[in-house]
Formats: C-alpha cells, structure tokens, sequence
C-alpha cells in the first residue's frame, strides 16, 4: 500500500496519513505519494514540520497530567458529575472497557511513524551540495523519534521499538525488552547531540524557537540516562552511552548552551507574574512545545493548548485566572514542603484563601478540593475580567496558547548535579546551589548537595511539569509507595500506590486485543 501525503493549508503544517483502498491503483491530483514527494529540501523541510506536529497534540493532558494525578502532588481533582477517570489515576483503578491511554499511545506512535517516514526518504532529496542541512534534519529527526519512543516507555515500561515504518507482516510485533527500545533511542539522541551546531534560539522574536537543539539533545540523554538506570539497576544507557558520557554532556549544555535561569522564577510563569512575565523564548527554556490562539475556534486544528483548560479554576474565572475544569487538584503535602522564602511557592499554586479569592468547592462542584490549584500554565484573564484568549477571538479550551516547557535549565543544573555528585562533588554543589540561590534570591538558604536534596529540589523546582511520578518511579517501589500512599481521614483523598504495577500504566485495551495475543496487559492491571 502506497502511503499518501495530503497536504492542507493549516498554519503551514503537513498531514501524513494512509491511503485508503480507492486509492490504490491511481495517484489522485490532490495528493502525492512518498514514492514523489521527496525530491527538494523544501519537500523534506515539510516532512520535518509534520514530525513536530505531533509535539502539540501530546500537551492535551496525556502524560503530563497522568503523571502528575498518578503522583503525590496531585489528585484526581475536576467536577463531581465528571467521568471518574480522573480518579482512578489518581487511586490506580483500571477500567478496560474506556481505553485508557489510547492518546498516549497513539500519539507517540503517530510520531515515531512520521519521523520514520522522513528518515526513510532523505536520501531521495536533492540536497546539491547542502548536506550538512540533510545531518540537521536527520538529526531532528531522530531525536523526535527518540522523545516519541521514550514518551511511550516511560509510560508503559516494554513497548515496540521501531526504527523503519512498519510492514502488513509486522502489524502484530511483539514488546520487546527494554534495552532494545532504550539502545534506539541513545543512539537516536547521540546522533542529535554530536551533529547538531550550537545553536541557542531561545532569543527574543527567534523564528526557530522551538526547534531541537544541540543542548535540548545532550540533556534529554541525561534525563533518559537517569531514568533507565535508576529504574532498571543498570550501569550504563542500553550500551551506548556510560555514565562518564552522560555526565560530560550534561556538563556540555551546562557550561557552552548559553542557556541560564531567569533572575525571577515567577517571571517564567504568566499567571504568576502577569505584566512581568519574560515570555516564553526566554534563556532558561531549553526546549519547549510551542503553541498559539491562530485555531480561533477551529476544532480541527491543533494550534492550542488545550492542557491549560483542564487544571485551570472550575466553575468560572476567578480574580485574574481564567476558567476551566479544575482537574489535578494540588495536594496540601506539597504546598506545604516548601520553605518560608521560597518564591516557587507562590509562583506555582493558586492559594484561594490566601489570595482572598472566594472559591465556593459546593458552588462550583469541585471534587477534591483542596484549597490549592495550579497557577504553573494557568490561563488568564484581562483586566475587565475576561478570559484573554476570549478576548481574543479564540474558544478558552482550545485555543490557549502557553508553550510547554519540556526542558529548562534549571533542569539541567539538577541533572548535572546528580551525574556530577559522586565524581565532582563540587561541581554538583555549584550546579545545585544555582537552583536554591535562585529560589530565595539569596545564598542564605544553601544545603549541602546530596541525592536526597536534590530529589526534594526536583519536587519543589519542576513541581507539575510532568517530571515528579517517574523521578519517583526511578528510586523504587519502595519510595514510590511511601511519597504517594495518602491517608489524611477523609476518604475522597486516600491514595495507595499499588507496586505490583511496577509503576507502570495500563496499555489500552484496544491494542491488546488488535495484537491478537502479542501484546498483554501490564502486571497489576487484569
């Protein structure tokens, strides 16, 4: 089967998808096939702008608010009347008949297949004597490819790991162990570090911010390096990147990116900072989802942020935070682990009461309320109390524009610290006391550098970024129950963290039964 690319004018995006059987045995004159697309750099550039596409359809809520109701600083959360999905991550509940994960795991193979196919047809481009633009795309590529693959098995533990599109006689492969999968994306991520140049587009009004850099690739090898050795007991990356390599270029993008923290971390923040805020193609992001309010209402296009509608305030705007569902309501725990001082506290948390904001729980059907909401990718409202995205022109749950910040430097820094801990410890206490410092505005409040602190730091500084469920994950199952198991006295809010899962997700059952018997369910999840 011929696969087609239809080409549409959305926002200058390209769909790739497959054909149907109509048009097996004649080209239609709309669309082009791979077998002639790919003849010109602009071709492949295309090609590369549907790879990145996929980027924004996973901010809809997929792992980033799975992750964070499944972990200890959030609940489940939304209206009292909503699907009790929510909760059931929130408490490790399993209901097969919803398929759930289907979006998480559809998007991620959705990217790995476009990556796949572009990868597939670079040698057909006529680059004339332009290679080193056919590397940067390659390498762009595969780094995609590996955030797509990574996505899934952080997610889902063992997963198919695919490096060429797949054909009718591999529609049912099985999982495969997880140094295979992790090998293709080391050796995808190494490939992206050591051919991309040193590029920083985070500048002001930059027309490639948001593109895969040099430094975004050495630093999602730190964090995939991280994750796999700590949750897997091993030494290295799957073979293909030692500890001492991971370390040198995590130490790379700390020292010769260009990237650095924004002086005030509430400025990072739009409904934290407001008037103040540095916009989002500041120094610190390393890599980004980008997002804008051009869809203005098209529920067809995927330019929105529609994350942002699904934590926002339920029930109505409320002082300057614009409305929406109220989901993953943020656990009192860890409001109050921070100390007197820190300025991430109330850059990161609605605080009803104490900003004096009358949030009626009842009025509004908030389930598990807790005092507490994200003000971290909270939309806004104007100053005559309209949301901005409204005002705008756009419709609030899906055209929200925030970007989604994958990597920031303050994340370099803490994975720098812990590759740098045992061999440099200095280093690590340098690299660690940058993220306190800026933290308190101060160097008053340093502590001594150590695992320990700087998993609390991971918590405090990148709290509901996505991050926090698989830092756990990796330390064990015996620090994953004891941080997320809650028994406060009020049932809504108990939580046991079941460690037979591993810690792993629910597949959806859709794939298990289309796998014919290849594919069964995660332990813990029958």
């Amino acid at each position: 089967m011929k696969r087609y690319i239809k080409l549409f004018a959305l926002s200058s995006l390209l769909i790739l998808g497959a054909c149907s059987q109509d048009f097996l045995e004649n080209e239609p004159y709309t669309d082009k096939v791979t077998e002639n697309f790919y003849k010109t750099p602009s071709d492949a550039f295309e090609g590369l702008v549907a790879v990145y596409d996929v980027l924004q359809r996973e901010a809809y809520g997929g792992p980033l608010l799975i992750s964070e109701q499944a972990s200890d600083d959030c609940f489940g959360g939304y209206g009292i009347a909503d699907a009790q999905t929510d909760i059931e991550w929130d408490r490790f509940l399993y209901v097969s008949d919803k398929d759930m994960n289907k979006d998480v795991w559809s998007n991620a193979y959705l990217g790995i297949y476009r990556a796949n196919i572009l990868l597939e047809n670079l040698g057909k481009v006529n680059w004339g004597s332009d290679t080193a633009l056919k590397t940067r795309y390659e390498a762009e590529a595969r780094f995609l490819r590996a955030h797509f693959h990574f996505t899934a098995a952080k997610m889902f533990g063992d997963i198919i790991p695919l490096d060429h599109t797949v054909t009718t006689s591999e529609f049912e492969l099985p999982r495969q162990a997880p140094e295979v999968t992790y090998a293709l994306i080391a050796s995808d991520l190494k490939f992206a570090a050591d051919n991309l140049g040193p590029e920083n587009y985070s500048q002001a009004g930059n027309a490639n911010y948001g593109r895969i850099t040099k430094w975004a690739a050495e630093a999602y090898l730190a964090r995939t390096f991280l994750f796999y050795t700590g949750t897997y007991g091993k030494a290295d990356l799957a073979g293909v990147v030692s500890k001492a390599e991971a370390t040198a270029y995590i130490n790379d993008a700390v020292n010769n990116s260009g990237h650095g923290l924004v002086a005030d971390f509430a400025n990072l923040w739009l409904a934290a900072s407001f008037e103040n805020f540095v916009g989002e193609d500041n120094t610190e992001m390393v890599w980004a989802v980008r997002f804008n309010g051009s869809g203005k209402g098209n529920w067809d296009l995927h330019e929105g942020n529609r994350f942002q509608v699904n934590i926002a305030p339920r029930g109505g705007s409320i002082g300057r935070y614009a409305t929406g569902w109220g989901g993953a309501t943020v656990n009192p725990k860890l409001v109050d682990s921070y100390e007197a001082g820190d300025t991430r506290k109330a850059a990161s948390f609605i605080d009803y009461a104490g900003e004096n904001l009358n949030f009626d729980p009842q009025a509004r059907e908030q389930r598990q309320y807790t005092g507490y909401s994200w003000k971290k990718y909270c939309p806004i409202t104007n100053a005559a109390g309209t949301a901005v995205v409204e005002a705008n022109g756009g419709n609030f749950q899906i055209d929200n524009y925030q970007d989604y910040a994958i990597i920031r430097f303050s994340d370099v820094l803490l994975m720098a610290a812990e590759l740098n801990l045992q061999s440099n410890p200095a280093l690590a206490q340098a690299d660690y006391d940058r993220v306190r410092d800026r933290a308190f505005k101060n160097t008053t409040h340093r502590k001594t550098v150590s695992l320990e602190n700087i998993m609390k730091e991971r918590q405090l500084e990148l709290a509901l970024e996505g991050l926090r469920y698989f830092d756990l994950i990796r330390q064990g199952m015996t620090v994953a129950k004891a941080a997320i198991d809650n028994n406060t006295g009020d049932s809504q809010f108990n939580v046991t963290f079941r460690t037979e899962t591993q810690g792993w997700f629910p597949l959806p059952q859709s794939q298990i039964i289309l796998s014919n018997g290849t594919i069964t369910q995660n332990p813990g999840w029958n």
